[in-house]
């Protein structure tokens, strides 16, 4: 089982152990000031005098107006609706004042005192890739690299320390950004001549090598593209080393396989990384069969720290078909690992113009994108899978890409009713034509959206798209109005998932340089309770969650988050203050799986 690390607390606050039983009255509630009845027996860990917001009053309307039972002052500065929280077993007891959770205090109790921070449901990101960021970290990162010449003279350094012939890996540089002069093999291989080289790019829509990969690969003039995607070529016809769309895989396949101890250590490094960015659960958006099956030991000896809900590859035929004749596995008591979601690809990026349009990209004329069949979406396999009980989760970047979707799933639903309720969902809803943002409510289909995406693209996606269509570009406000259920995530590794990062590009429409002042397109901000929901019991949602997390109430998980700030109030003086927060606590179950230190 997984070890607790809460010794680490007396780091953060005073752990206090005080020498007397349960008294008496009944279960409290926040605000409520009344203690447990004596046979309700003592908690296993107290955090009292802390800035705790629940989340359990009413939503706020979808112009973001906040409920009237929202917990604000006369002025309508926001407040923490309780102050102490009480666990026992794994699952939140009382909650309220201090008062509240006093009768739970016993001999072996931890009481943490929390000093004034502000804790917050466990944070969810719900789409990541965590088998490459476990990968990644023992990867050169490009992240922020600005040419081709400094992430050669990076690769070249690499070299210098392993054997030649070793595979030498990489990955972030900005397939969007590069869009316009992409990278190709003469200076990698130039520098480089001995050791094959594969540098993926930061959304996995483009990937960059040298001879030796493409040898390695096996990959020549008479090699052809796959559909949907491309094989840069010169004017011999040679790879010029650049892949893009669905070409990328040709080489994520010559790239020797992890072995399945590599894999668990990806996935559990990956996770250390998540527990102590504060997430307490995360959704793996296309998990391939060798990764479903080191998820299941994993969950099998109770070695996941956080709440792992898995999507299985639609792309992986053989996966599917075993997983939809055993249908999904559902939450157990003690185990963190759910599968039942499925990750299908519709179209490509808008950065590496793979994403599919309505219209022409506006940079290119003549050209609309990749998507469907070519990209490797099965219709016939998702809909068995819906029909067997998987929530779908599919990738629609462009508005075509986004209205193909919206009409696939309508259809499903039509032929299939059971499969109507499935909470279906379109990872990243990027671009939209207006006449479909409502249609995500009466189709019941969650967005799952990237505030970072829309903050790093704003230097070339209007490019893409023009003027007009901009306007429904990154539209979380438009969903919202519209009724729409969303959920917040960063792709990882494509985005740097820190909340604080996230809560200000969805509140501000800013960079971490505060550009552009006033905000991009800032009509379509939403408000930091919204945001802050949209990562919490938002994403609980989407995962069928919601009765057991993200929120802050008696009965449910005790998967917390605890922050050096409180961003509610922080968002409404100074949101460039929210860059500063920290995570200072990360509880699953009731297990301090990561403290500050």
């Amino acid at each position: 089982m997984i070890r607790s690390i809460r010794p680490l607390l007396a780091v953060l606050a005073t752990v206090v152990v005080v020498a007397c039983g349960p008294g008496e009255g009944g279960t409290a509630g926040p605000g409520d000031a009344a203690a447990p009845p004596a046979a309700a027996g003592t908690a296993d860990l107290l955090f009292v005098h802390g800035n705790v917001y629940t989340f359990s009053w009413p939503e706020p309307a979808g112009d973001g107006t906040p409920s009237p039972e929202a917990p604000r002052d006369a002025e309508g500065r926001w407040r923490g609706d309780a102050s102490a929280v009480a666990v026992r077993d794994g699952r939140i007891v009382a909650v309220g004042d201090e008062a509240a959770v006093e009768g739970w205090r016993g001999p072996a109790t931890e009481v943490v005192d929390l000093a004034g921070a502000t804790l917050i449901p466990g944070l969810v990101d719900s789409h990541t890739h965590l088998f490459e960021l476990g990968a990644a970290l023992s990867r050169i990162s490009l992240v922020d690299v600005e040419t081709e010449e400094a992430a050669v003279a990076l690769v070249a350094a690499r070299a210098r320390e392993v054997p030649a012939g070793t595979w030498i890996l990489g990955q972030g540089w900005d397939e969007g950004a590069w869009a316009d002069h992409y990278p190709d093999k003469r200076l990698l291989s130039e520098a480089v001549p001995d050791h094959p080289v594969y540098l993926r790019g930061l959304h996995g829509f483009a990937g960059w090598t040298n001879q030796a990969a493409l040898d390695a690969a096996g990959i020549d003039a008479d090699t052809p593209s796959p559909s949907g995607g491309e094989i840069r070529r010169g004017p011999d016809g040679a790879p010029t080393g650049l892949f893009l769309n669905r070409a990328v895989p040709l080489m994520d396949e010559a790239v020797p396989a992890p072995t399945a101890a590599e894999r668990r250590a990806h996935i559990l490094a990956a996770l250390r990384v998540m527990a102590e960015d504060g997430y307490t659960a995360v959704h793996e958006a296309g998990t391939d069969a060798p990764s479903v099956e080191a998820l299941l030991s994993l969950a099998e000896e109770g070695a996941l720290p956080l709440r792992f809900y898995a999507m299985l590859s639609l792309r992986d035929p053989d996966l599917m078909e075993r997983w939809i004749a055993r249908g999904p596995r559902l939450s157990r008591d003690g185990d963190r690992l759910i599968v039942r979601a499925v990750k299908g690809y519709y179209d490509g990026s808008l950065g590496a113009r793979g994403a599919l349009l309505l219209e022409d990209y506006s940079d290119r004329p003549g050209h609309r994108g990749v998507a469907g069949a070519e990209y490797g979406f099965d219709r016939a396999l998702a809909e068995e899978a819906m029909r067997a009980g998987f929530q779908l989760a599919i990738h629609a970047i462009g508005d075509a890409a986004n209205r193909d979707t919206l009409d696939f799933y309508e259809a499903t639903c039509a032929r299939a009713p059971e499969t109507c309720d499935g909470r279906h969902r379109i990872e990243h809803a990027q671009v939209l034509s207006p006449a479909d943002v409502p249609r995500f409510a009466e189709l019941g289909v969650i967005a799952s959206m990237e505030p970072p995406h829309a903050v790093e693209d704003k230097g070339w996606a209007e490019e893409r798209l023009g003027p007009d269509r901009i306007l429904g570009a990154y539209a979380w406000r438009s969903l919202r109005r519209a009724g729409a259920t969303l959920t917040f995530n960063a792709d990882n590794p494509g985005s740097d998932h820190d909340v604080f990062y996230g809560l200000h590009a969805a509140i501000t429409r800013r960079d971490r340089e505060g550009e552009p002042p006033g905000g991009w397109y800032p009509e379509q901000a939403l408000t930091a309770e919204e945001a802050l929901r949209a990562y919490t019991s938002w994403s609980a949602r989407a995962s069928f969650l919601e009765d057991e997390t993200g929120t802050v109430e008696v009965g449910k998980r005790a998967d917390l988050t605890v922050l050096d700030l409180d961003p509610l109030a922080v968002a409404a003086s100074d949101p460039a203050g929210l860059l500063e927060g920290d995570v200072l606590l990360t509880v699953v179950d009731g297990e301090v799986v990561y403290a500050r230190d």
